[in-house]
C-alpha cells in the first residue's frame, strides 16, 4: 500500500450540509442516507469517509472549506451574503478541530507539523491499523466568504495555507471557469495578500483571463488540486495545454479529479452513468499520462480526487466503490511502465514536494 495525498476533499461541506458523520463507514453513511426521502444529488451514493480514507491510504489531504456568495445563486455551499458564507467557513472550521480532538485528524499548517505527520504514515497498513489520525491542509475553495483582507489574514491564523478564488460562477475576487471577465480590484488586492502571508494559490476553477493575470501577479507557490486536461475534455473547466506548462514551469503540480463529465467527453450530468459509458480509473490514467507528457516527467501531476464534491457513485468512475480504490492505481500506472518512484511522486510526493517549498 502506497501513502496517498488526495489534494482535495470536501470533508466539512459533507459534514456540515449534508450532515454526514464521516467517522462511519462508507457503507453505514449510505445506509443512514437511503431511508431518507430525496433531497440532494449522490444521496446514499457517497464514497467518502474518513475511515474509508485510513483503509485506502490516504493519510494526508487537503480539505476544504468552502461557502461563495457567487452569482447565479446555487442550493449548495452558497449564500447571500460574504457574513453568512464566513460564518458558514467558521462552522466548518468548528468541525475540523471536532475531528483533532477526537483524534480523527491533525492540521498540518508548517513543515515541522508536515514532517511529523509523514513519519507517523511512513507504513500506510501498520497507521490504518494503529487508527492513525488523517493529516489535512486547510484550503478554501473561492474566496467569496473573505469578507476584508483582515478576514483573510485571520484565517491564516488558524490555520488556512492554500485558497482557490475561483469556484463557480461570478465572484466577488475572481470569476470562475464558466463566466468571462478578468480580476476585479478586490481580487487583485486578495492575490497580493496572499502572496505576502505566502499562502498556496489554487488555480483551479480560474477563468482563462483570471488564470494569466493571476499567475503574473502571484510570487509563491501554486498548484491546481483538483483539474484535468482540455485536450482530452474540450471544456473551459478544464486547463489548455498552455495552462498547464505555465503550472509546470512555476514547479506546481494538478491533481487529477474523479468527476466523470471532466475525464471524458459527451458525459452528461444527470443523464449520463459510469457504467453505461464504461468510465474506469484507465480515463483517470489518461489524463495523468498527458501532464506528464507535457513535463517529460512524473513531477508535475498528483490525485485531487473531488470524490463526494457535490456528487456520488452516479458521477465517478465505475470501478471506484469507495475512495479506498484510489489504491488501484498503483498497478494500473506500474502496468503503463511508471517506476515505483514515478507512482510514489504522484501518490503523494510530487503535492509534498509543493508544501516544503512553500513552507521551507
Amino acid at each position: 500500500m502506497k501513502l496517498i495525498f488526495d489534494a482535495h476533499l470536501d470533508l466539512s461541506m459533507n459534514a456540515m450540509e449534508w450532515n454526514r458523520d464521516l467517522r462511519r463507514p462508507v457503507s453505514e453513511i449510505r445506509d443512514a442516507e437511503s431511508i431518507l426521502p430525496p433531497r440532494m444529488k449522490g444521496q446514499a451514493a457517497g464514497v467518502v469517509s474518513l475511515s474509508d480514507m485510513r483503509r485506502g491510504g490516504i493519510g494526508l489531504c487537503v480539505a476544504t472549506q468552502i461557502a461563495g456568495c457567487m452569482k447565479p445563486r446555487s442550493f449548495v455551499a452558497n449564500w447571500e451574503s460574504p457574513s453568512q458564507a464566513w460564518a458558514m467557513t467558521q462552522a466548518q472550521l468548528a468541525w475540523y478541530r471536532e475531528m483533532e480532538e477526537q483524534n480523527q485528524m491533525f492540521q498540518i499548517r508548517d513543515l515541522d507539523g508536515l514532517e511529523s505527520h509523514l513519519k507517523r504514515w511512513a507504513d500506510p497498513a501498520a497507521a490504518a491499523n494503529a487508527n492513525a489520525p488523517v493529516g489535512y491542509i486547510l484550503s478554501l475553495e473561492g474566496a467569496d466568504s473573505i469578507v476584508t483582507l483582515d478576514h483573510l489574514d485571520r484565517a491564516w491564523e488558524y490555520g488556512l495555507r492554500a485558497l482557490g478564488p475561483s469556484h463557480y460562477g461570478i465572484g466577488r475576487y475572481s470569476m470562475g471557469h464558466d463566466v468571462q471577465g478578468g480580476l476585479p480590484h478586490e481580487g487583485r488586492e486578495l492575490i497580493r495578500r496572499m502572496d505576502q502571508l505566502g499562502m498556496i494559490l489554487d488555480a483551479t476553477h480560474l477563468n482563462d483571463a483570471c488564470f494569466w493575470e493571476a499567475l503574473d501577479l502571484f510570487g509563491g507557490s501554486i498548484w491546481a488540486s483538483h483539474q484535468m486536461c482540455r485536450a482530452l475534455v474540450d471544456d473551459p473547466r478544464q486547463f489548455s495545454d498552455a495552462q498547464i506548462k505555465a503550472v509546470i514551469d512555476r514547479g506546481g503540480v494538478l491533481g487529477a479529479a474523479f468527476d466523470v463529465w471532466m475525464v471524458v467527453p459527451g458525459f452528461v450530468r444527470g443523464q449520463s452513468h459510469p457504467k453505461q459509458m464504461n468510465i474506469t480509473l484507465e480515463d483517470i490514467a489518461n489524463h495523468i499520462d498527458h501532464v506528464c507528457q507535457l513535463a517529460g516527467n512524473a513531477d508535475h501531476c498528483g490525485l485531487g480526487s473531488d470524490l463526494d464534491g457535490g456528487f456520488g457513485n452516479e458521477q465517478c468512475p465505475r470501478d471506484v466503490e469507495t475512495i479506498a480504490d484510489l489504491q488501484k492505481l498503483d498497478a494500473l500506472l506500474a502496468g503503463r511502465g511508471y517506476s515505483d518512484s514515478d507512482r510514489a511522486a504522484i501518490f503523494h510526493g510530487n503535492f509534498v514536494r509543493v508544501l516544503r517549498q512553500a513552507w521551507g
